[in-house]
């Protein structure tokens, strides 16, 4: 009998507000067996880690309250009780073996080749799991289906297993959502932009709401540029959006924390 390989679930769990986390996105990381975070160094602890906190520590209170209410229905069988005193050390300790928690690193770095041995090697430790019938939870901040690092190991393992999806919310939102504006009206257009080239100038001409992602890597020569358009502009930045030290900032920041997006409104 062949056994059946486990489900992989993309999931978002969003810009870092804890309660911005869905219902769905809740349900499969409350109960699945493994959850795949990547770090962008042996050194930092994941950020969608971070904001999962409380599910990790509400799992983990569950499995000491379940070991220790077997352990006191056993006590009643005085005969076992040397027994139990070993078990309940044991099975307290290993309680988090219920769920599993994989942390790959995904280095910043623009090496492509470096970038695909992290990957592949992301993508053979989860599917070690997945083969032996186990669920494995990948998650990412804000929605797995934008810029996001789950799209890496998904296309080296949707030929293989079965991949669900589960939607978070998104930066950019959320940062529209902080300053209280709406992103576009009517028949606005909006572009999202994850890096700036050298057709930056083209695609201001063409557009008139757009969305600068990882503000902290825009030049000082991109900057200008904006400034330098002759329209009437609205610039504005928002800093580690929905978490305590949520800030937002009218125009470019001088300091710019990698969580950093910028707004960008051209009235034609």
């Amino acid at each position: 009998m062949t056994l059946k390989k486990g489900k992989l679930f993309g999931i978002g769990v969003g810009p870092g507000d804890y309660e911005l986390l869905t219902i769905k996105a809740l349900n499969v990381l409350e109960n699945v067996p493994v959850i795949c975070s990547p770090r962008s160094s042996p050194e930092k602890e994941s950020i969608a880690l971070s904001i999962i906190r409380p599910i990790l520590k509400k799992r983990e209170n569950r499995e000491i309250k379940s070991t220790s209410e077997k352990i006191n229905n056993d006590f009643k069988n005085e005969e076992s009780c040397n027994k139990l005193i070993y078990d309940e050390e044991t099975n307290i300790k290993g309680n988090k073996e219920n769920l599993k928690v994989l942390e790959p690193v995904f280095p910043m770095t623009e090496d492509i080749r470096m970038l695909e041995k992290h990957w592949d090697e992301a993508s053979e430790l989860i599917s070690g799991h997945l083969n032996k019938g186990i669920d494995v939870a990948f998650i990412t901040l804000g929605d797995p289906s934008i810029y996001s690092t789950f799209s890496y190991v998904q296309k080296r393992l949707e030929k293989n297993f079965k991949i669900e999806m589960i939607p978070g919310i998104n930066s950019f939102t959320a940062c529209a959502s902080s300053i209280g504006k709406p992103l576009v009206e009517k028949d606005e257009i909006l572009m999202i932009i994850p890096k700036i080239n050298e057709n930056i100038g083209n695609l201001l001409k063409e557009g008139n709401n757009f969305v600068l992602m990882k503000t902290s890597r825009n030049t000082e020569e991109l900057e200008n540029i904006i400034n330098e358009q002759n329209v009437e502009k609205e610039i504005t930045s928002v800093q580690n959006c929905t978490m305590k030290n949520e800030k937002i900032i009218d125009g470019f920041p001088k300091n710019k924390p990698y969580l950093t997006t910028t707004i960008l409104k051209l009235k034609k």
